[in-house]
């Protein structure tokens, strides 16, 4: 029987899923995933999907009309935009023929950033569930510039745990090309093993990830993992596999053993929490040394100044900030007690000398544990 706990689910499909890895949209991958939603909408599951491919979308139609391709993000953004009405329409067909209504939304960062357009998001998300509507998710890429810069590695992986974590979905499943986290890359390592269940995404974990990127998406495994971690701290089991695998998402939501599954690391947060978990209001970074990293990474420490090395960014006291190792790893977000300018005074000295440095207190801690969430 279907996993009754499973009532909200969010899935993402990659552009090298609905491409087969070539330069257009494969239809007959893209019918076989959307009667599997449909099957998971006639179980009674509310269902988000986060879709990539307006890209390729939009390369597939320029190019029946020979116009040539270009690498630049202004090009890729032209694509985006012409893509995007060809994958709607394209899913519109599909579904119609299942009698589903389909809805569209376009996020970018900075509509979610603001605590207000994250709320006015989750509202209009979860009213288009409660209607029976199948919302599809994507990244407004004609205005987000930084997302399709060349230096961006993070594809929809990112959004659809910043959408799980936004509707306080039961289950994220990212669909790929790959049957999951392997022990190695299995296209170069044969000998590689899945690893069917992951508890904790560590350090461990995420270097066996990796950061190798595909031929059609921009996204690779690295980014799915950090997608998992986002949303498992928030209390949402998330299963990579491969998409191409017979009625996937079905035997997932049976409780199948398939693919990887990253199992939640925390109680469902409240909403603010899960707001400074997902790193959308993130302001700046403390960077802090390795006996903060244990007090903090612990859940039991909040963050005092004589373990922060750095400051980075400019914040003012109540913005919400990412704690991170020496080596860049996020340990904590939460809200910071001082501005950036002040902690650059204070950093390094015990609490006891804060009033005497800048002449004022607001606490001995510059992020409380009460105002902060261990990732």
């Amino acid at each position: 029987m279907p996993l009754v706990s499973n009532r909200r689910l969010v899935v993402k499909l990659g552009t090298t899923l609905l491409t087969s890895g070539k330069d257009h949209l494969d239809l007959s991958v893209m019918a076989s995933l959307v009667e599997q939603l449909v099957a998971l909408h006639s179980r009674g599951r509310e269902v988000i999907l986060v879709s990539s491919g307006a890209v390729a979308a939009g390369r597939e139609k320029l190019r029946r009309r020979g116009v040539a391709g270009q690498s630049s993000t202004a090009f890729k953004q032209v694509l985006a935009s012409i893509g995007q009405s060809h994958l709607m329409s394209t899913y519109d067909t599909l579904f119609s023929r299942h009698d589903i209504t389909i809805a569209q939304a376009l996020l970018t960062r900075d509509c979610l950033t603001d605590r207000a357009g994250y709320l006015n998001a989750r509202n209009t998300l979860l009213s288009l569930c409660e209607m029976g509507v199948i919302c599809i998710v994507n990244e407004n890429d004609v205005v987000a510039v930084e997302e399709l810069g060349e230096h961006r590695f993070g594809d929809n992986d990112t959004l659809s745990a910043m959408v799980a974590n936004l509707v306080d979905a039961d289950l994220l499943v990212i669909l790929t090309d790959t049957g999951g986290l392997y022990t190695a890359d299995p296209r170069l390592h044969p000998e590689a093993e899945l690893m069917p269940r992951i508890e904790a995404i560590d350090e461990g974990i995420e270097a066996i990830a990796g950061g190798t990127l595909n031929s059609q998406g921009i996204g690779g495994m690295a980014t799915k993992v950090e997608a998992a971690k986002v949303a498992t701290c928030s209390g949402i089991d998330v299963v990579i596999a491969n998409g191409r695998e017979h009625n996937i998402l079905l035997r997932v939501d049976d409780g199948e053993a398939t693919g990887t599954r990253f199992v939640a690391a925390a109680n469902r947060m409240e909403s603010r929490k899960r707001w400074m978990a997902s790193g959308l209001a993130c302001q700046g970074r403390i960077v802090v040394d390795a006996g903060a990293q244990r007090a903090v990474g612990g859940g039991a420490g909040s963050l005092l100044p004589a373990g922060i090395v750095e400051v980075q960014g400019s914040f003012d006291r109540g913005d919400i900030v990412d704690i991170v190792g020496a080596r860049g790893r996020r340990v904590a977000s939460g809200i910071a007690n001082y501005s950036a300018r002040d902690i650059e005074s204070i950093k390094g000295h015990h609490s006891d000398r804060i009033s005497e440095i800048l002449g004022y207190s607001y606490g001995d801690e510059v992020v409380h544990r009460n105002n902060m969430v261990v990732l």
